[in-house]
């Protein structure tokens, strides 16, 4: 138990740490502003038209918030506990109507999004999409407070970044042949270039602070167990997606450490998702989780993930965005 939370612990807190500024401005704390999918998505995808899941109904936000908020939980996400942490107040909404206070932040995640355009094309906010309404943020920023504050702002921020696992869960999903054309270290690298892609542009505006994480063995979820039994008729994990998701982080640190020795002054932390959520996998009760909703991929309604993630998985109608 030890070892799995307190890698939690380490990643929350080294993000807080992030966001203390090294010098005095108008404002007393670093921003902190976040992409990705549905594992920092705070319900961006509720003010979105389209036919993707709002999440915003029980028993999403049973807990902490006691009512539906669009994020996939019933209770807070990792940016919610790291802007505790750092002493801020909930970080806004992108596509959130209303005056937003900038300068703590913003949240561009939308839940079921890729870092490739083509993933959920159409029905969510890609990583480059969010990266261009980060720029528009960024804009009104400056218009706010002048580009001498914005760049002291953009430089004091931490970006964090949770994104990768729907573009290798979906293929599968949605039965693409994608991996026809690509080879599996062909395509992660196609993944992984476009989030450095966007940490690159970030840097460009003035970020300098980058928090990733790692993704969770893909194989393991309900989901991929289910898509297991209708796909194949196997049962446990769908080692197929796993292996990707393999892939991907050992290729994500590599990428990242090799954007270090290009840019000054950049920094970066990784958070290992897969070894915390293995951990709890391999030993739910440990962690104070039932080992039976692990091992029910077919049915019904799943509590998944440290958390408290929950989705609806049905055999028979597999298309669910995590």
């Amino acid at each position: 138990m030890g070892s799995s939370r307190s890698n939690i612990l380490c990643f929350l807190v080294l993000c807080a740490c992030f966001l203390v500024p090294k010098s005095c401005h108008s404002y007393s704390h670093g921003a902190l502003f976040i992409f990705g999918d549905s594992f920092y998505d705070a319900g961006n995808n509720i003010y979105l038209n389209t036919n993707i899941p709002k999440l915003n109904i029980f028993p999403y936000g049973e807990t902490y918030f006691k009512h539906p908020t669009g994020r996939a939980s019933d209770g807070r996400l990792i940016p919610d506990f790291i802007a505790e942490f750092a002493k801020l107040p909930l970080i806004p909404l992108y596509l959130q109507p209303g005056n937003h206070q900038f300068t703590n932040g913003m949240n561009f995640a939308s839940g079921g999004a890729g870092a490739l355009a083509g993933t959920n094309q159409g029905l969510v906010l890609d990583l480059q999409t969010q990266s261009s309404n980060f720029k528009n943020t960024e804009k009104q920023i400056r218009q706010k407070l002048g580009a001498s504050e914005v760049k002291a702002l953009l430089s004091t921020a931490v970006y964090m970044f949770s994104i990768g696992s729907n573009d290798y869960l979906i293929p599968f999903i949605t039965n693409s042949t994608v991996f026809q054309s690509y080879s599996k270290k062909e395509y992660v690298k196609m993944v992984i270039g476009n989030i450095t892609s966007v940490i690159q542009e970030i840097y460009s505006m003035g970020g300098r602070k980058f928090g990733l994480s790692k993704l969770l063995p893909l194989g393991c979820p309900p989901i991929s167990r289910a898509l297991n039994i209708v796909s194949s008729g196997g049962s446990g994990c769908m080692e197929e997606i796993t292996v990707l998701a393999k892939l991907h982080n050992r290729a994500l640190p590599k990428a990242l450490k090799e954007l270090k020795s290009q840019l000054r002054g950049y920094t970066y932390s990784i958070f290992d998702a897969y070894t915390v959520a293995d951990a709890i996998f391999n030993n739910p009760s440990k962690y104070g989780e039932d080992s039976n909703l692990f091992r029910r991929g077919e049915k019904g309604m799943l509590r998944q993930w440290s958390f408290e993630r929950y989705h609806y998985l049905r055999p028979e109608s597999i298309r669910i965005v995590r």
